[in-house]
């Protein structure tokens, strides 16, 4: 690597899929993209500092950093942009886009360039399945003027990174024991809407909901005509919310025609949509579309975060990952997490549909879905519920025995953070690790059986999922900040001081975790109750229920955890 030192990026290594092979050296030629992110700027205030300092601070008293005053605090310096334009013009790339607020520089050059530039050694693999992907299975490298710099560069290996979590309704017969039986319905959106008491009088109007999703080979898309329908004339709302798409990193709205297809994300973008735009039908919602890659991911979050133009307040995000302490993005995405919530975002994030191990194979360790596990995520649970009419006849941990199971449990790489320092996290299992971030934070009806009506590719179908949940809790946030008059932002500190003012669920397991009187890794503190949410933070409520987060370590499925 001539006469330059270089230094190795931390996390940048990527070991190759399960099953993976290298097909193929990569073309020299061929035309690459790749993020580069940078540190915050010298002198910068403490982005930990002001998220702590919201924290504490009661809800209706709050005041959060604009995106322009975020960007001033917070964003990248001037200099290291420059440090790194140099360095991608040395070696033959061109910088094709760059923003200070988001510390991102997207670079563009042939492989060979980047080979040269970053020190990799890229090769094409293909998995057992036939699919194929780039990848790197060596460290990226910067020369030592850079070290420090540049946190992370991301776009080398394109492997799937991300899926949905929605669930399609099965027979009743999988039904793990425990659940209520006798054949309950799925709902309407605005029917749970009700049941969960949210604010009345208020839909949304002013108010700016973005919507993350991912792109899949057949189809990951809506249709304007198709909403409309299920708005105006399924649903027979008054009005239609305002839907639009971004299209980030080159992905586009591109609906399928089979939402049965698995390789069709269709039924999660319409899942989102639906329940979304059908309870706070006054919102703009913005779509955001995105590659399913690393690269994506990180790219599409924060551009949602920080969209200068739209602005929304809230983001609703149905898509993750097991935990990977390995993968570049995990610590960058966190990053823009904490960013959001210092700029008043709520984002909302599903907490997964595998119970308690994250994997389809029940059979794999305990591990909880990123980003639900972030600090600074709303991460959203299942339950099954069912209702005689606007009354919670019944609602306990959301797991069927091959249907799916409510995700949660405790990270192996976020620490406890303070607000759940009373909340009885206990210690991971299976295997045993340390107390860390305890997931899900709240919860809601994700059991397809007693899910959502949706129309998706013209097909009318109940869904369910925790990519439900993340919807309707980001619909009542917005429902809430139209009537507060401004964004509540992080909402994890004033939910685990009043606990209250959720419906505890106390019935049920998902897996290596018991539900429990108080937050527990199940169901987190609770489904929803709007109206009680809404005292609390407009300062007309005290921290009710508050003792109750001091609960007793939750007891786990087999031999307790000393």
């Amino acid at each position: 690597m001539d006469q330059i030192k270089w230094v190795e990026l931390p996390r940048s290594k990527r070991e190759p899929m399960r099953g993976a092979r290298v097909v193929a050296e990569t073309d020299p030629n061929e035309i690459i993209d790749v993020t580069v992110r940078v540190r915050h700027g010298k002198g910068t205030k403490s982005l930990a500092g002001t998220v702590a300092a919201l924290a504490a601070t009661p809800a209706h008293a709050r005041r959060h950093l604009s995106r322009e005053e975020y960007t001033a605090a917070h964003g990248a310096d001037h200099g290291d942009f420059e440090k790194v334009m140099a360095f991608a013009s040395e070696h033959g790339l061109s910088a094709h886009s760059a923003s200070v607020a988001r510390r991102s520089v997207h670079l563009v050059g042939t492989a060979n360039a980047m080979a040269k530039a970053f020190g990799v050694d890229l090769k094409h693999y293909q998995v057992d399945n036939g699919q194929t992907y780039r990848g790197n299975a060596d460290h990226v490298h910067v020369p030592d003027d850079l070290s420090g710099i540049v946190e992370a560069v991301v776009g080398f290996d394109t492997r799937p990174h991300a899926r949905p979590h929605f669930r399609l309704a099965k027979a009743r017969s999988t039904r793990a024991a425990g659940g209520p039986q006798g054949g309950p319905q799925p709902f309407n959106p605005p029917q749970l809407a009700q049941i969960y008491n949210f604010p009345s009088g208020v839909d949304g109007t002013g108010q700016v909901l973005g919507i993350i999703e991912l792109h899949f080979p057949d189809g990951s898309g809506y249709s304007l005509t198709e909403l409309k329908k299920y708005f105006l004339t399924e649903l027979q709302l008054p009005k239609a919310p305002t839907v639009v798409s971004v299209s980030v990193d080159g992905a586009h709205n591109k609906p399928g025609t089979n939402p049965n297809d698995p390789n069709n994300a269709d039924a999660e973008v319409a899942l989102d949509i639906e329940v979304a735009g059908s309870i706070a039908p006054g919102a703009k919602i913005v779509v955001y579309f995105a590659p399913n890659t690393g690269q994506g991911f990180l790219d599409v979050i924060t551009s949602a975060i920080h969209d200068e133009i739209n602005k929304p307040t809230v983001i609703s995000l149905s898509y993750g990952s097991p935990e990977d302490a390995g993968d570049p993005t995990t610590d960058q995405i966190n990053q823009a997490l904490q960013a959001a919530a210092a700029m008043g975002v709520t984002v909302c994030v599903a907490s997964g549909d595998n119970g308690s191990s994250d994997n389809p194979n029940a059979s794999s360790p305990a591990q909880v879905d990123f980003p639900a596990s972030s600090p600074f995520a709303l991460g959203c649970g299942g339950t099954e519920l069912t209702a005689s009419g606007t009354t919670i006849s019944s609602e306990v941990v959301w797991n069927e025995s091959a249907g799916g199971a409510s995700g949660g449990g405790v990270s192996r790489i976020f620490g406890l953070p303070d607000y759940q320092t009373n909340a009885g996290v206990p210690t991971a299992v299976d295997p045993a690790g340390p107390v860390g971030r305890g997931v899900p934070d709240v919860s809601g009806d994700a059991d397809p059986n007693t899910g959502y009506n949706i129309l998706v590719d013209g097909q009318a179908m109940p869904i369910g999922g925790t990519s439900a949940v993340a919807p309707l809790w980001a619909a009542l946030v917005t429902l809430l900040n139209q009537k507060l008059g401004k964004p509540v932002g992080f909402l994890n500190p004033i939910l685990y001081a009043n606990p209250g003012a959720l419906n505890d669920i106390t019935v049920g397991s998902n897996g290596d975790y018991n539900a429990g009187p108080g937050w527990d890794p199940c169901t987190g503190l609770g489904s929803p109750n709007g109206m009680k949410l809404l005292a609390v933070l407009s300062g007309t409520a005290t921290a009710a229920g508050h003792a109750t987060a001091a609960k007793k370590t939750q007891s786990t499925v087999g031999s307790p955890v000393a």
